[in-house]
């Protein structure tokens, strides 16, 4: 039996081991690859926490939920993995080519393996989710992560009139690349909510990394603020990072024209997402979304996997 070299996760909510699995096999029209650079990402990990939305409940896994790869023939592709198969922190993958997209020779692996993953989130909710329009006025709550950091960059590369990034890292908020105001989010519920009131009352789309209280607080200060309650307000939910539930009143969706809508795996087809990735990577390897990939070599993935975000910087690990 051929062997390979993969990151192997045993418990859920453990680190995952490196160690010596059975290498794949291509089956249903799949393609093996070799594996050159795997993100280390937010959804990674949930993943190999079994709390993510998609897991499937079973162990052991190898976690990985994309990557940058060599196909058999030389080219060389950007993948996403399906659900229900093994990740790709490993040697090889096998691949759904339905699934992948080639990339152009002399593109830096690492950074479309850190950077294509957290930009997406935001790239397809604005061209596939909403009716997205230059000069449309955004706001992106949970800006301080790398994705929401990524949103706020991706919203003016594709025309926005005015972002609003919001987040309570002050820190990492003043130092956003493109947003045109800001507002802090803290625990002084009262005053968050005036500053929303202020900078984002009439915006036309949200972008959500946050949900949970403070969404819930957002809405209810952003509809009773705007000065004409009957324009679309489009609420795309993409992340929950500040709790999976929230409590709305039911007025709220009576008294504004408030369309809430998420963006994930289900809510996007496959075939959709893959259509919006030419272009996004395009712009990753133009240097348009920034990002710092940091690299680090696979055998190293468990001392590497506990390690905190940092601003604009994204593990990548290569085998």
């Amino acid at each position: 039996m051929e062997t390979m070299n993969a990151a192997l996760v045993t418990a859920w909510g453990a680190a995952p081991h490196y160690t010596v699995v059975p290498a794949p096999t291509a089956r249903d029209g799949e393609v093996l690859v070799d594996v050159l650079a795997v993100g280390l990402h937010p959804r990674t990990r949930s993943g190999a926490a079994g709390a993510h939305y998609t897991s499937t409940g079973r162990l052991p896994l190898i976690p990985g939920v994309d990557g940058v790869g060599r196909r058999p023939d030389g080219r060389l592709v950007y993948f996403a993995a399906d659900d229900d198969v093994d990740g790709t922190m490993a040697d090889r993958a096998a691949i759904d080519p339905r699934r992948a997209i080639e990339l152009p020779e002399g593109v830096d692996v690492a950074r479309i393996a850190a950077a294509m993953n957290p930009a997406m989130s935001s790239w397809v909710a604005l061209r596939a989710r909403v009716r997205f329009e230059a000069g449309k006025r955004v706001l992106v709550l949970g800006a301080t992560g790398n994705a929401g950091s990524m949103a706020v960059q991706i919203a003016k590369l594709l025309g926005a009139g005015t972002v609003v990034a919001a987040g309570r890292d002050r820190a990492r908020l003043n130092a956003i690349t493109g947003a045109d105001a800001r507002v802090p989010l803290t625990d002084d519920a009262e005053a968050t909510a005036s500053a929303l009131s202020a900078m984002a009352a009439d915006v036309d789309i949200v972008l959500d990394y946050l949900w949970g209280v403070p969404t819930q607080r957002a809405i209810v200060a952003l509809l009773t603020a705007r000065s004409d309650r009957s324009r679309p307000l489009d609420w795309v939910q993409i992340g929950s990072v500040a709790g999976p539930t929230l409590e709305l009143p039911s007025a709220a969706l009576r008294s504004a024209n408030l369309r809430l809508l998420g963006s994930g795996q289900g809510a996007v087809s496959p075939r959709g997402y893959l259509a919006e990735l030419p272009a996004l990577v395009e712009r990753i390897d133009a240097g348009e979304v920034s990002v710092s990939p940091r690299a680090a070599a696979l055998a190293d993935v468990e001392r590497v996997w506990g390690e905190p975000e940092v601003p604009g910087e994204r593990i990548v690990l290569t085998p």
